[in-house]
């Protein structure tokens, strides 16, 4: 029998802790699953606000949540799930940043056939090594590691195009009802929320081939 390809949507934000594990965990359930998908990444933002002066995560959160102690003992949860799937997350580095610039540059590297490595590199960056995904010099620096033209990626950073699709993506991920990430988004129409366990996606895109295939 003749099985699809299956198209996954991940919506996520790169500044999102749990939308990077729910990437690493989805890749362990492909692992896993016989079957052949495609993955496009979908923006959204946590937060649209503008970033005038970027300051360390911690301060922000902070101000957010309640106090410096609530923010580190959520971070230290984070942590701890976050080591579990290989990743290491440093958020006494990582910087406050609006994500919008960081999302056109995804899209610019699907057209290049690298998204992968930019998204991979973007969440490494940031809870990582602290990186200002906010700055244009960053991103173009690390385009430039992933194997993007720099020169390139920075005219199209400083030009206008990109914006408007970016900012229709997102608006889009609205009206589709995403409203916390990360969502996974299977064959079109069957939606995921959450970073949840290897097993349980695998058990989503094992139903969903099912249900596609007529079986």
């Amino acid at each position: 029998m003749f099985t699809p390809v299956m198209e996954i949507e991940i919506y996520a934000d790169v500044v999102c802790p749990w939308c990077w594990i729910g990437k690493r965990r989805l890749e362990q359930a492909l692992a896993s699953y016989g079957g052949d998908v495609t993955v496009r990444y979908r923006p959204f933002q946590l937060d649209p606000t503008p970033v005038t002066e970027p300051k360390p995560l911690v301060e922000a959160m902070a101000a957010k949540f309640g106090g410096r102690e609530r923010a580190e003992a959520m971070f230290a949860q984070v942590t701890q799930v976050a080591a579990g799937v290989g990743l290491d997350m440093r958020f006494d580095r990582a910087v406050q940043a609006n994500t919008f610039e960081a999302h056109r540059l995804i899209r610019y590297a699907t057209e290049r056939g690298l998204a992968e490595e930019t998204v991979e590199a973007l969440y490494a960056a940031h809870f990582t090594d602290g990186v200002d995904l906010g700055s244009r010099d960053a991103l173009v620096e690390l385009a430039g590691k992933v194997g993007l033209d720099e020169t390139e990626v920075r005219d199209h950073l400083d030009s206008p195009v990109g914006r408007r699709e970016v900012a229709a993506d997102l608006t889009a991920a609205q009206q589709l009802g995403v409203s916390s990430v990360p969502t996974f988004v299977l064959a079109g129409k069957y939606a995921v929320t959450g970073a949840q366990e290897p097993e349980t996606l695998l058990a989503a895109l094992s139903e969903v081939e099912r249900r596609e295939s007529g079986a």
